[in-house]
């Protein structure tokens, strides 16, 4: 498995619409930095956020879900609380090759404010805007800046080309255009319905 440079990301975004929007040259003065590096995206994260709550003590579960935990935001300046997280999603689209895996990393200026970005991994042929987790480790609050960069996407080329991609399995998180909540299918290939109690 190799990494791909910055070429390759170009030709794959402009022709083939691996990202939209595409920000060929790297930009970053005055503000997080974004668009295509050597080896990878800084991709931007949108003005929409889900700020964690925890008023009604509600125990976090993965498998019933509820979103009433989250306050939505539509902010420039999203402020997350000391020791706590909010969930939001990249200004770009993404469109992964079959032959690819990708990576996100976090922004080196975020962590050195103690502020971690997670992503899962975008696998094959996955497709949509990315959901991302902002986690304050911090005492202190903590700022996120909408349409500055928040995470590098990192692209790695596999030797052979997988039997069946996230398209085929029919993949859950499949087409997010928003900020998607967790989800658990059921055995008959639904997601269960979230939880409102």
């Amino acid at each position: 498995m190799s990494v791909l440079p910055d070429a390759w990301i170009r030709d794959k975004a402009l022709n083939e619409g691996m990202i939209t929007p595409f920000v060929e040259a790297q930009k970053g003065e005055g503000f997080l930095s974004y668009g295509v590096s050597s080896y990878g995206y800084d991709a931007r994260v949108a003005d929409e956020f889900k700020i964690f709550t925890n008023i009604d003590s509600t125990v976090v579960d993965p498998k019933h879900f509820f979103p009433g935990v989250f306050i939505d935001k539509k902010t420039d300046v999203c402020i997350i609380p000391p020791n706590s997280f909010a969930l939001a999603r990249t200004v770009e689209s993404f469109k992964i090759p079959r032959d690819v895996l990708v990576i996100c990393v976090g922004k080196s200026t975020y962590a050195r404010c103690g502020i971690i970005v997670n992503v899962t991994p975008l696998e094959p042929e996955w497709e949509g805007c990315v959901t991302l987790e902002f986690s304050n480790t911090t005492p202190l609050p903590a700022k996120i800046y909408a349409n500055e960069g928040a995470c590098q996407f990192i692209f790695f080329k596999a030797e052979r080309t997988c039997t069946v991609s996230y398209k085929d399995r029919k993949g859950k998180y499949m087409h997010q255009e928003g900020i998607t909540l967790p989800k658990i299918l059921t055995s008959c290939g639904s997601p269960i319905k979230e939880s409102h109690s």
